[in-house]
């Protein structure tokens, strides 16, 4: 059991199951749907309930669904709230029926189509609101963003600063309450952390999870049930890369520039970090080196950023059905001191591989003045992967 964040806290989690789901195709509303054997309601129950912090749950439904709910999750504890025809008003029905219960110190507000949720996103919401009133959990966009008309390609989207969102929305009850009862009802919301900064509260972003991907179309529950039927094995992989220093060139290393009085020399911006990531990622997936998906002998990849490489390996575990569970990645060198830039280093990594930081390591070594790195000739790096595939793959 987890220890609550938030030690002395009343916390409460809402559960937003109101919606029918068209989208996801059939006549069931997709929260009452099965996967391997339970319902996706009861996934998302199980996955709050876990959590050791969360004191109670409440479930927002749909007029006439409570005894569907109450069938399929047998003797789980829950209290059960008819919603109103839009999200917010569901939303909005919740956190009353929370108030008239005695209220919370902390409200989790969470869609019941997210039903498999980590109990570290937990963590890190309640965390996030010993300083704050408001979070939820986002990942980065890793894919190219466009605009399109009439079927055909329009001009590209900067995603710098781009967001997935997710929920579990953490939010501190009393704030989250009074900016639903103020909030103007001629105007929807997509989600509540909008309600709360529009009655002017800061919402922290915490690192969310790739397994809180939303349920919308039948093609999600397809790739939910394999993913809980299929048994799965962990593969791993180990990299390593050296690469010599240079007077005439930039350092870039673990996806970040790095000030320096040299930089390291290769055929493409020489990232010794990242192609030991890179190396560690195609090994596990058995799938070569990065030499053999991107030979320096091909002028194209001449002066290539690293994080391309990089990408590309994650688009291969993604192709194979994969999930990157952790990376550990060691620099080796005697200068420069990678200790200051080590968060930067981890938060490009997992914004490059669209994974929670959490699941990045970064650490540096020195070779005692021995070998190359300790001539301060190069820089070394070695990296080891670990992957969760499908058993058959």
């Amino acid at each position: 059991m987890r220890r609550c964040m938030i030690s002395k806290s009343k916390i409460v989690a809402l559960i937003v199951a109101a919606g029918q789901g068209n989208r996801a195709g059939g006549d069931t509303p997709k929260q009452f749907r099965m996967i391997a054997g339970k319902a996706v309601l009861a996934h998302a129950y199980d996955a709050l309930a876990a959590h050791g912090g969360i004191d109670a749950i409440h479930i927002v439904l749909g007029d006439g669904q409570e005894g569907t709910a109450r069938a399929l999750l047998g003797e789980r504890a829950a209290s059960f709230v008819t919603g109103a025809d839009s999200r917010r008003g569901s939303v909005r029905a919740g956190l009353e029926a929370i108030a008239a219960q005695g209220g919370a110190d902390i409200v989790l507000i969470h869609d019941a189509a997210r039903p498999f949720l980590p109990g570290g996103v937990i963590d890190r919401l309640l965390a996030a609101l010993e300083s704050g009133t408001g979070a939820i959990p986002t990942l980065p966009v890793a894919d190219t963003l466009i605009r399109g008309a009439s079927g055909k390609m329009g001009d590209g989207v900067d995603r710098d600063g781009l967001h997935r969102v997710q929920t579990p929305q953490a939010f501190r009850f009393d704030a989250i309450m009074v900016a639903h009862r103020a909030w103007d009802e001629a105007h929807e919301a997509t989600d509540d952390a909008q309600i709360l900064k529009g009655w002017g509260h800061d919402v922290i972003l915490v690192q969310g999870d790739e397994r809180l991907e939303k349920l919308t179309y039948p093609q999600d529950f397809t790739r939910a049930e394999a993913q809980l039927v299929t048994p799965r094995t962990t593969r791993v992989g180990m990299g390593y890369d050296v690469h010599r220093l240079a007077s005439d060139e930039e350092l870039w290393l673990g996806g970040i520039l790095v000030p320096h009085d040299r930089g390291l020399a290769g055929h493409s911006d020489a990232d010794v970090a990242l192609h030991a990531i890179v190396d560690a990622m195609l090994g596990a997936l058995a799938e070569g080196d990065i030499g053999s998906h991107f030979p320096p002998s091909d002028p194209q990849w001449r002066g290539a950023s690293s994080d391309r490489f990089l990408a590309y390996a994650r688009d291969r575990v993604v192709a194979r059905d994969g999930v990157i569970e952790h990376l550990d990645l060691t620099i080796i060198c005697e200068a420069p001191k990678i200790g200051p830039h080590r968060d930067a280093m981890r938060a490009r990594i997992a914004e490059i591989l669209a994974v929670p930081i959490d699941r990045i390591s970064v650490k540096a070594t020195t070779t005692e003045r021995l070998g190359f790195a300790g001539r301060r000739e190069g820089i070394g790096a070695q990296a080891v992967a670990t992957l969760s595939l499908p058993a058959l793959s």
